[in-house]
């Protein structure tokens, strides 16, 4: 999947794509088939009455006099009533069908937007690490939204052209059958002239919208990274960068329209012109043995004709350009989660909050294994230190522990059960996660809190505020705990964002506290106030701790030294210097100071 959101896929995979948002749009309209037939047949109901149904009445008109008829007001009134209410009666159901159409279109919508949603959060931790969110937002919206033109394409360009013509048909085959052999010929034959330049067409527009979604990417990373950006004085870079990407989708464009304009209209212009020639034709030569009421209808019909023809391209155009860009989300779905719930899960019934990695064997995707029968047992209860050298696995087990990845061989127990057995929900509901890097969403800091439990008491978020000292910072905001962070919480400082996120996993109150480095962003005086708090919150619970600074660990039950993937040697603070281990020499090198820690390879952390 490519990395900056473009479509690198081939053929195959876009029909099966256009296919997929088919079966979707679809199937929303068989869901709401209450409102959606009568929202697709009205129009085209109300289409016959004005396009057909209301020629016929002046046709008869032209007939009666024709034939030397009475000219009078009296005797032409049924005719002019006639024609006025089949007007009246085609405007009406117009209207009725948009009433239930706009219905259909706000459900479907809604209901889309609902599925697409649902769809990206059941992805895996590497998804999104492979794709801008800017360029998800843009497919999984385009995807929702688009079903509002595809509803009204069918309806307008598509159904109510179709229905009329079958009517049209039925209504010159009594006057004579050559007429409607003629004209379906003449349909037939363009549809078949213009079938293959369509299909050279739709690569060239997998093209463009591909361009289109590498845009909004660029333009999504520049954002979410602004301040990295003016630091390095990088404007005029990105905005290079921007100008070359939108020359690239301003190219492909133009390639896509001058095809449609240059070599699929100049097929069907003709063609309309002569069906247009052909229905005057016909009209005339048959009107002879007809009557003047068929040469009316049979021109009028064919004129109609034309308009469809001639919008054949353009309805193509909207239809195709509906389906590529719901596509470039349905293209993701194509693509299944590394990590799923299994089908039949087990309920949750821990036998305490232990945890323990059996035999566990992992790599990052085809590099060597970074973990090989890896055995690590953590009582209900116990709290345990990770520390050791940058890359030797210690976020790695967090994020395995959590599901964010599955291991490739062996098991992980929590609390004796299997957690590939769990719903993935079920598992996460005993953990409280604080990581290296604190997510804040764009919500006041009180939401953020409460996030852990949307439940929680005003009294039980300032409870664990106080507990991680962040109302030592909230007191000073503009609006206190009501105050806006920012997006990714750009508007709090490190050590901020990262008591926010302590005060959240304590407000979790979950059986396993689970930390990766979570105070590596305060200073030394507020690390041993938070501390002293999470020590207390570790009472009673399973604590596991990823620490770089290894003095925020010497108290812990037992300490674990990892080097590249092996556990090579357990026990106290105490018992491990007197070791004189890679424990100890750790702790001599480092003085209290920092290790950098990144457990993946080289490639992912580019």
């Amino acid at each position: 999947m490519a990395g900056l959101g473009g479509s690198g896929a081939g053929p195959s995979v876009r029909k099966s794509a256009v296919l997929l948002v088919l079966r979707h749009y679809c199937g929303e309209l068989r869901r709401q088939w209450r409102v959606a037939v009568p929202a697709l047949t009205l129009p085209a109901i109300g289409n016959v009455c004005l396009l057909y149904l209301a020629p016929l009445a002046v046709a008869g008109l032209v007939g009666h006099l024709s034939r030397g008829g009475d000219g009078s007001v009296g005797a032409l009134l049924p005719y002019v009533l006639g024609f006025a209410a089949l007007l009246l009666a085609g405007e009406v159901l117009w209207r009725v069908g948009i009433h239930f159409l706009n219905r259909t279109d706000a459900r479907g919508i809604e209901r889309l937007g609902v599925v697409g949603m649902d769809e990206l959060l059941a992805k895996d931790a590497a998804f999104f690490h492979d794709n801008f969110a800017g360029s998800l937002t843009k497919r999984v919206l385009g995807f929702s939204s688009r079903f509002e033109e595809f509803a009204d394409t069918l309806t307008f360009s598509i159904i109510a052209k179709v229905v009329p013509l079958a009517f049209a048909s039925v209504v010159l085959w009594r006057y004579h059958p050559l007429l409607v052999l003629v004209l379906v010929g003449l349909i037939v034959v363009t549809a078949v002239l213009v079938a293959p330049l369509i299909r050279r067409r739709q690569a060239l527009v997998d093209e463009r919208e591909a361009a289109k979604v590498r845009v909004s990417g660029h333009v999504a990373d520049v954002l979410a990274n602004m301040d990295t950006v003016r630091a390095f004085a990088a404007e005029e870079r990105e905005a290079a960068e921007h100008r070359v990407r939108l020359a690239e989708q301003h190219r492909l464009s133009l390639r896509s329209w001058d095809y449609g304009n240059l070599r699929v209209d100049t097929v069907v212009a003709p063609m309309s012109v002569l069906t247009s020639a052909l229905g005057l034709l016909l009209a005339v030569a048959l009107g002879g043995g007809l009557g003047v009421e068929a040469i009316v209808v049979t021109f009028t019909y064919y004129s109609n004709t034309i308009s469809i023809m001639f919008e054949f391209n353009q309805i193509y155009r909207r239809m195709e350009s509906v389906l590529t860009e719901a596509a470039q989300f349905t293209e993701l779905l194509l693509v299944p989660p590394a990590v799923v719930d299994p089908a039949d899960p087990q309920p949750l019934r821990p036998a305490g909050a232990g945890v323990r990695f059996e035999r566990v064997r992992f790599a990052y995707g085809d590099g060597p294994p970074l973990f090989e029968d890896l055995d690590l047992d953590i009582p209900s209860g116990a709290r345990i230190g990770l520390v050791g050298q940058s890359g030797g696995g210690k976020s790695t087990l967090t994020r395995l522990l959590l599901r964010l990845m599955d291991v490739d061989g062996g098991r992980i127990l929590v609390g004796g059960q299997d957690i590939t057995r769990l719903r993935q929900a079920d598992l996460r509901s005993l953990i409280a996660y604080v990581p290296q890097e604190p997510a804040m969403f764009h919500r006041s800091v009180r939401d953020n809190l409460a996030f852990a439990r949307p439940g929680a008491t005003d009294a039980e978020i300032l409870r664990a505020a106080r507990a991680a000292h962040v109302t030592e910072f909230v007191e000073s905001l503009p609006d206190g705990f009501d105050t806006l962070v920012g997006e990714r919480g750009v508007k709090l400082s490190g050590g901020q964002r990262q008591r926010v996120a302590l005060a959240r996993a304590i407000l979790r109150d979950a059986p396993i506290l689970l930390l990766d480095e979570a105070t590596s962003a305060l200073d030394s005086e507020s690390e041993i106030l938070v501390q002293e708090a999470l020590w207390s919150s570790m009472q009673g619970r399973t604590a596991i701790v990823v620490a770089h600074r290894l003095s925020t660990v010497v108290r812990m039950d037992r300490l674990v030294v990892l080097n590249r993937g092996r556990i090579v040697e357990q026990g106290t603070h105490d018992e491990l210097l007197r070791a004189r281990g890679p424990y100890a020499r750790l702790w001599h090198h480092q003085s209290g100071g920092f290790l950098a820690d990144d457990d993946a390879p080289d490639a992912l952390r580019r």
